[in-house]
């Protein structure tokens, strides 16, 4: 070994020496106590010291000051000694505790499987977290809350379309409707346009046989032959006998008519009238009487075409039933 070697090692051996007093020094300066004495046991006192910060916070037991458990533990017993930490045990299946806590219990995990809530799980429940529930699939939740208690089903568009699709937190948004009615909505209104419309057809038409029917059933044997004219009593010997009668089926109003189509004069008409105030009958059989006086030996004639033609139908079988019989009752008594 050279004499410049052997002054590099003394020179490394005094460094090493020195820094090593100042670290055993800095040690058992540590190790005082406030009160002037040194402590006995120095490198317990460190890992002591090390244990007694709280890392999750502090609480208050019989004047002691203990530590927190952590999130997911509950406490069993409390502390022993100020600044330390009590017996906390990991919280068992199905609880749960998400914050440091000196509680000696842990809280129920929630359920997301209510009935009719349309829930799902959407996380696990674990010892330091609740589980966490959302909505089904086509469901949505409106909550003021982060955790939802029942979902509602989305709405379904029409052929309008979606505007805005469901989510987890909103309902479907649908967009607006058009003024115009749809081809569906149209569709429904012309048929049933059509329909209200044949069912009046097949009434009107209904009531247009049943008419005719009836009317065919006022018609003699002559009239249905097309000459209204012929009938077979005619003429009678004393159409007067039978006058009041006729009179009394006829009535002021069609009496009137029939004189007024037969030409007289509404001069005549209305003497009738005034010679008896207040008496239909009278008033009808006078201007029947005068008809017949002007019509002569076809008057029986003249009065059911006159009626057949102004649809009294019904008025002249009535007359000619009358003046049959007359006619009927000659015949089997002739003078």
């Amino acid at each position: 070994m050279t004499a410049s070697d052997s002054s590099r090692f003394t020179a490394l051996l005094f460094a090493f020496v020195l820094f090593s007093s100042q670290v055993s020094l800095a040690y058992f300066s540590a190790s005082f106590q406030t009160e002037g004495e040194v402590s006995l046991h120095p490198v317990k006192g460190l890992f002591r010291n090390r244990r007694q910060v709280c890392t999750d916070g502090t609480y208050k037991h019989e004047g002691r000051t203990c530590c927190l458990c952590a999130a997911g533990r509950r406490l069993e017993s409390h502390c022993s000694a100020a600044d330390d930490y009590g017996k906390c045990v990991l919280c068992d299946s199905g609880t749960y505790n998400s914050h440091p806590n000196a509680l000696q219990r842990c809280e129920p995990c929630r359920s997301c499987e209510h009935p009719d809530a349309n829930l799902e799980e959407e996380e696990n429940c674990t010892p330091a977290r609740n589980a966490k529930c959302r909505c089904q699939k086509d469901h949505f939740c409106i909550s003021d809350t982060e955790n939802c208690r029942i979902c509602h089903a989305c709405r379904i568009c029409g052929t309008e379309g979606v505007r805005v699709d469901c989510t987890a937190t909103n309902n479907t948004v649908c967009n607006e409707r058009s003024e115009g009615l749809e081809s569906g909505e149209k569709a429904a209104i012309i048929v049933s346009i059509l329909v209200f419309a044949i069912l009046i057809a097949a009434a009107l038409y209904y009531m247009y046989v049943r008419r005719r029917k009836m009317r065919s059933r006022n018609l003699t044997p002559a009239q249905t032959n097309g000459n209204p004219a012929e009938v077979e009593f005619l003429p009678v010997k004393d159409l007067h006998l039978h006058l009041p009668d006729i009179a009394a089926i006829l009535g002021w109003k069609d009496m009137k008519d029939v004189a007024m189509r037969s030409g007289i004069s509404t001069t005549a008409i209305d003497s009738c009238k005034l010679d008896h105030p207040n008496n239909s009958e009278e008033q009808t059989l006078q201007l029947l009487v005068k008809w017949v006086e002007k019509q002569g030996m076809g008057a029986s004639k003249d009065l059911i075409e006159i009626l057949q033609k102004s649809d009294k139908h019904f008025k002249a079988e009535k007359v000619k039933e009358i003046l049959q019989n007359d006619s009927t009752a000659t015949s089997n008594n002739p003078v």
